[in-house]
């Protein structure tokens, strides 16, 4: 019996009625999806950064060669307002992992390059965030990982607006 089993069992006792069945799946995605956040957050910030820079730097890092994207682009992949994006970018101009320059092919337009510092550091990071991750997830059986995962992708799936 975990700490979701006890809540449950706490909720059937006063509200019998209820079905508490997406609670005990959603309470528990939430809660290890917050522990092992909260252990990359701490890796993220031993190397400098915090979970939403670092989720900028890999967001730049993935799109590959020459590791830019427009302002929008990073907004619309990270699913940020532009004024939490201005934010973060300027934190991270300042620390020299991130360089703006005009959009050669908007006039208007900037273009966030990733520097060969926020390369390294993106590359650092990924890899402890995955160390932290792997680190849990190893725990269950090679099947059971792909199974969770299959399973994960279906829920996600459904959550999907149609």
């Amino acid at each position: 019996m975990d700490d979701v089993d006890r809540i449950v069992a706490q909720w059937a006792r006063e509200r019998p009625e209820l079905r508490t069945e997406a609670m005990a799946v959603f309470g528990r995605i939430y809660r290890l999806a917050r522990m092992v956040g909260d252990r990359q957050e701490k890796l993220y910030s031993e190397l400098g950064v915090n979970r939403g820079e670092f989720d900028v730097l890999a967001a730049l890092r993935r799109a590959g060669e020459p590791f830019q994207l427009s302002p929008k682009s990073l907004s619309a992949s990270l699913m940020l307002t532009t004024g939490g994006m201005t934010g973060r970018l300027d934190r991270l101009e300042r620390a020299g992992l991130v360089t703006r320059s005009p959009d050669p092919d908007d006039r208007r337009g900037l273009v966030i390059t990733l520097t060969a510092h926020g390369r390294e550091l993106a590359d650092e990071a990924v890899v402890a965030g995955l160390d932290a991750q792997r680190e849990v997830l190893e725990r269950l059986p090679e099947a059971a990982r792909r199974r969770l995962s299959s399973l994960l992708r279906d829920l996600l799936a459904a959550a999907e607006p149609q």
